[in-house]
């Protein structure tokens, strides 16, 4: 086991969250099995300011949980420095057999917990609340994979032996390992490249004919190319060297923190855009997530090409 300032604090938050997420959780079952808008009985009236105190909490939970992703990233990184062998947050993730699965719970529950706080924001603009068995259905769904996810986490880093010898991220991120990763490195640059930007020139064709359902989906689709793109063709270009490919060195100072920035306008992007499709909104602020999707997108595109065009323009050849 590992216990560091870090791990610590990421402990004591779960403990917190888990008691109110469970709260929130027994309110929510009553809210959705005897929810009434129609009715003007007292036990409605007690079920409406119940599912106040069940969203307020809700909310404060996984709009905390959401930044805090990126501290628990920040801590793998942290906590490589006292791993053998151990270069950045890859090393820590495939230390134990529950990295990567939580890692991949952690990506999916970040988009749950922000799509019910938009759908919250969205049910509050009405007076009539048409949305409330929606979030508190969600959240129920939503509590499980929480309570997974601070569950694996603990198993996680009670897991991690120091005195271990674990793989480096030039190991597990290379066409010669044999982890499952390796797999999309048979990808050629050519073809992984067309479908990256061919993907990001769909979306404009979506937002031109306003298809909200093939938008959101082409988002979700886009999420999973860019992340093989940076892997396997872009992360290069930014560490200059043809054979390094983790997704996690570059959150480091080495690298001023971009990975960060790329992270963070990814999620904004794909977010918004399958908030487009899945979340009930008006026409006007449906064409407002419209353009923020396309703005961060556009910004991560951007970003990304910037790497490979900059080496080519200071070195004359490509890796």
């Amino acid at each position: 086991m590992i216990l560091t300032p870090e791990v610590l604090t990421i402990f004591v938050l779960n403990a917190l969250f888990a008691f109110f997420a469970l709260v929130a959780f027994v309110l929510s079952i009553k809210i959705v099995l005897k929810w009434d808008l129609n009715s003007v009985s007292q036990s409605q009236y007690k079920l409406e300011k119940l599912s106040y105190l069940g969203s307020t909490i809700i909310k404060y939970i996984f709009s905390i949980k959401v930044p805090l992703f990126l501290f628990f990233v920040f801590t793998l990184d942290k906590i490589s420095n006292v791993l053998t062998g151990a270069m950045c947050a890859a090393g820590v993730v495939d230390a134990t057999v529950y990295g990567t699965p939580l890692f991949v719970l952690k990506i999916i529950n970040l988009y749950v917990f922000a799509y019910w706080i938009v759908l919250h924001k969205e049910d509050m603009k009405y007076e009539n609340q048409p949305f409330v068995k929606q979030k508190f259905t969600l959240f129920i769904v939503a509590f499980f994979l929480f309570m997974a996810e601070l569950i694996l986490e603990g198993v996680m880093f009670s897991s991690i032996e120091i005195d271990k010898m674990v793989s480096c991220c030039g190991t597990l991120y290379s066409s010669s390992s044999t982890s499952a990763i390796s797999s999309i490195f048979s990808l050629g640059d050519f073809t992984l490249l067309s479908i990256f930007y061919g993907m990001f020139f769909m979306l404009f064709v979506f937002y031109r004919l306003k298809n909200k359902y093939l938008f959101a989906i082409t988002n979700v689709l886009f999420i999973i190319i860019s992340l093989i793109s940076l892997i396997v063709f872009f992360g290069t270009y930014i560490y200059e060297l043809p054979s390094h490919h983790c997704p996690f060195c570059f959150l480091q100072s080495d690298y001023y923190y971009v990975g960060y920035l790329i992270y963070t306008l990814l999620f904004l992007g794909t977010f918004n855009g399958v908030v487009v499709g899945f979340v009930p909104k008006n026409e006007l602020q449906r064409v407002k997530n419209y353009k923020l999707s396309l703005f961060f997108n556009t910004l991560y595109v951007i970003l990304l090409s910037y790497f490979p065009i900059i080496y080519y323009v200071k070195n004359g050849v490509w890796l």
